[in-house]
């Protein structure tokens, strides 16, 4: 389930949001030495976070910053590479982490990624 880190949240401006708008809004993230901007929503059955830098996209220690604020340990989300007749790309430095409310994600076992306290 989406949860918000209501202290980073946006208030004012064009992005601005309140508590009252629950999961949906716009977020400033401290990370080390400068700020990470998420979008988050929990709209159409779906628990989505948009994570996004100015000039690149975040990295893989910054999306996992970014899961554990947002979603519970114990759950998955993932990151979805659609059909290249899917793409929808308003910001070229943004990813996006997804979970479809009220379902795991199914994944492969997890000797077919690697071995397990390797």
């Amino acid at each position: 389930m989406l949860k918000v880190p209501e202290e980073y949240r946006i208030k004012n401006g064009p992005m601005g949001s309140s508590v009252q708008d629950g999961n949906n809004g716009a977020f400033v993230i401290p990370y080390q030495s400068f700020q990470l901007f998420v979008i988050a929503s929990d709209g159409a059955g779906w628990d989505h976070v948009s994570v996004s830098l100015k000039n690149r996209c975040p990295n893989w220690n910054e999306m996992c910053h970014v899961k554990r604020m947002f979603f519970d340990d114990d759950e998955t989300v993932v990151q979805y590479h659609p059909k290249r007749s899917e793409y929808v790309d308003n910001c070229p430095t943004a990813l996006h982490l997804w979970k479809k409310q009220g379902c795991e994600h199914e994944l492969p076992p997890a000797i077919l990624v690697g071995l397990k306290g390797e």
